[in-house]
């Protein structure tokens, strides 16, 4: 069976029975309740994985771990319990009462009755309470990470132990798929499916997957510090550990910052990391980029991000004369070009940024945007544009683009990209892109950057002048160089309706005050009387 196949079976089959499970409990919910559990699955495996490794290594005369050849069962097992031996492979040291085996076998005792390791049974809620506690008192990687409100949830304690029994089925073993990259996987595809059944609200935390392996592929992540400050459930990280793996590099070469101000998605996302064993700060807590940045003084070489699009309730008065606002003070109604200049600020002196935005930041001149936006062609650090077709989004229809700034630019030419015409359905209203697509996308970019095999497509892909983006008034909309009409159904209501608000406005002030000077100049015409 090949890795498709047996990751689609896969997926039906956890999704279909957990929606057996648990038909009457909301989406925001279920996920965490889900979430935990592959995550406590995934812990528990490595942990057990790493004793049977340790175990052939005391046996093994030829390994620095062998405890001779007199060693009885219970020596052995004395051993077994070192933290150490599993801590410096980086496996999170699981207590006996936390352990998976020990969990399934006492999470469908009767109420009151003793547990195998001491105490009495208090229902199957309290059990994952009191597991998911101590795991994260022994790990303090993982101190507010993990959900522990199992027991408070109206769920019955016979569907917890269901479920349980679900996760226990996920398989480990396939040819060319590693424990890790299994469980990974079953981790995005239901982070996909809570976010699909959220709507707008799942949405938030989490970026279409071929979204994200596009700018990846782009921005080539290979070595140094990566920083997501709108990180949601961390699909950048992951996409950018693939691109390494894919391309013969090495993990541990990338440093992983991110931050988020949702609690409940900031334990999403650094279970996320666990699960691959990647090493990561994300801040002392979940908190708001913008008034209390994790990392102030964080100089990155990459940044990749999915900010709130048109966000309109970011501003406070403590970001009056920000820093971080060099090419000029953002609109306090949207915080489009507060994320662009946030990114600039922590970029490193030869850094990149690859960053999602609302396709109406382009074009708006709108309280003061429009000159932010000439600022940054001016200084150069416009990259690279592409426009992106509808429907790649699970939460909204608004157009979207991607930017790409970079500090100490080479050349000074825009590149855009039109890939309104790229993509295909795979739902109703869904599409994403192929694994062609993104490879016709990302090359043209890497051609134009390396100036090899580059050339202008009409309708697609031009090398822009900064002085022609100067003429065209510093819009940066692809297609008004390619070659190819924006069509009238792509475009951000919100921002025509405020653009068009403030045209309005500026033509009744026209319009009055060309009225006052008729006025003022009839009073100044004498009518003889006859």
């Amino acid at each position: 069976m090949s890795e498709h196949q047996f990751l689609q079976e896969l997926e039906k089959k956890l999704w279909t029975s957990a929606n057996k499970l648990l038909p009457s409990l909301d989406a925001a919910v279920y996920k965490h309740v889900v979430l935990g559990m592959v995550f406590l699955k995934y812990v528990s495996d490595s942990f057990e994985t790493r004793r049977q490794e340790l175990i052939s290594a005391f046996k093994d005369p030829n390994n620095d771990y062998f405890l001779g050849e007199d060693a009885d069962e219970a020596f052995v097992n004395e051993q077994l319990e070192t933290r150490d031996f599993y801590t410096e492979k980086n496996v999170f040291w699981i207590p006996q009462a936390a352990r998976w085996d020990y969990l399934r076998s006492n999470i469908r005792l009767s109420l009151g009755s003793p547990l195998s390791l001491g105490g009495e049974f208090k229902g199957a809620g309290k059990l994952l309470d009191d597991t998911m506690e101590l795991i994260e008192k022994e790990n303090p990687k993982l101190k507010r990470i993990l959900n522990k409100n199992y027991a408070t949830l109206q769920i019955e304690q016979s569907k917890l132990a269901d479920l349980l029994d679900l996760i226990a089925t996920i398989p480990f073993t396939h040819n060319s798929l590693k424990a890790k990259d299994i469980l990974g996987h079953v981790y995005e595809y239901f982070l996909g499916e809570f976010a699909s059944a959220e709507g707008k609200k799942g949405g938030q935390f989490y970026t279409p997957k071929s979204i994200v392996n596009l700018m990846v592929e782009m921005i080539e992540p290979y070595k140094g510090r990566v920083y997501d400050p709108a990180m949601g459930s961390g699909g950048f990280f992951i996409s950018s550990e693939k691109f390494i793996e894919e391309h013969s590099g090495a993990i541990n070469d990338l440093s992983i910052f991110g931050q988020e101000s949702n609690p409940t998605t900031w334990r999403l996302a650094a279970m996320n990391m666990a699960i691959r064993g990647l090493d990561f700060d994300f801040g002392k807590e979940p908190a708001d980029t913008f008034t209390n940045d994790q990392h102030p003084d964080l100089k990155a070489d990459f940044i990749l991000a999915n900010p709130p699009f048109n966000q309109d309730e970011w501003w406070d008065a403590s970001l009056e004369g920000d820093a971080r606002w060099k090419y000029g003070t953002p609109a306090k109604g949207n915080g489009n070009y507060a994320w662009i200049q946030h990114f600039i600020h922590h970029l490193a002196p030869n850094g990149t940024a690859g960053f999602v935005l609302a396709k109406g930041s382009l074009t708006s001149n709108t309280n003061g945007e429009g000159d932010i936006r000439k600022a940054l062609i001016e200084a150069n650090l416009v990259d690279c544009i592409v426009n992106l077709p509808a429907k790649l989004f699970l939460n909204t229809q608004i157009p979207a683009s991607i930017w790409f700034v970079k500090r100490n630019r080479e050349r000074s030419n825009i590149l855009f990209i039109d890939a309104r015409n790229t993509g295909h359905l795979i739902s109703r209203k869904t599409k994403e892109f192929s694994k062609d697509d993104i490879e016709q996308i990302a090359s043209t970019y890497h051609n134009w950057k390396r100036d090899k095999d580059y050339e202008d497509i009409k309708g697609f892909c031009r090398s822009v002048t900064c002085k022609e983006v100067a003429e065209l008034n510093y819009v940066l909309t692809p297609g008004r160089y390619v070659g190819l009409e924006d069509t009238e159904d792509e475009f951000d209501f919100k921002e025509r309706f405020a653009s068009l608000s403030t045209t309005l406005k500026e033509q009744m002030a026209e319009e009055q005050n060309l009225n006052e000077r008729i006025l003022a100049n009839l009073a100044k015409i004498k009518v003889d009387d006859e």
